[in-house]
């Protein structure tokens, strides 16, 4: 191959056809700064806390959910004593899904209120609830 070849983010150029540079070997780029605001900082991490909000409450639900038919299993196993052995294993796995869920809801909570501090201090408006401060 005479032709040499150069790859970058998946083009192909050749080394003949490269893009035409400017007077001194560089080629002029015009560069954008974006500035962001407060406002819009603000915006972007009240709707994290309200995604948070919203992952946290269907955690608590899970738990509630997991742990009643935790206790449903448990019912059924005495209830029923032939497969007693059986609602006993999906009653344990009913519980074990239950903490999981509830874990994640402990979770989403403190990434709810991680995000609620984050937008206070980026509306610039932090609030002290210190009773003698």
């Amino acid at each position: 191959m005479s032709e040499e070849k150069h790859h970058h983010f998946l083009h192909h150029h050749k080394k003949d056809e490269e893009q035409p540079t400017g007077e001194y070997g560089y080629s002029e780029t015009v560069t954008a700064e974006v500035v962001t605001t407060g406002e819009d900082e603000y915006e972007k991490y009240k709707k994290e806390e309200k995604e948070h909000k919203h992952k946290q409450r269907l955690g608590e639900a899970g738990a509630i959910a997991a742990g009643a038919f935790a206790l449903y299993e448990k019912h059924e196993a005495k209830k029923d004593p032939e497969h007693a052995h059986r609602h006993k294993i999906t009653e344990e796995v009913a519980a074990a899904t239950a903490v999981g869920a509830g874990g994640y809801a402990f979770h989403e909570h403190h990434e709810k209120k991680k995000d609620h501090k984050d937008a206070e201090e980026a509306s610039g408006e932090k609030k002290h609830h210190h009773l003698f401060g």
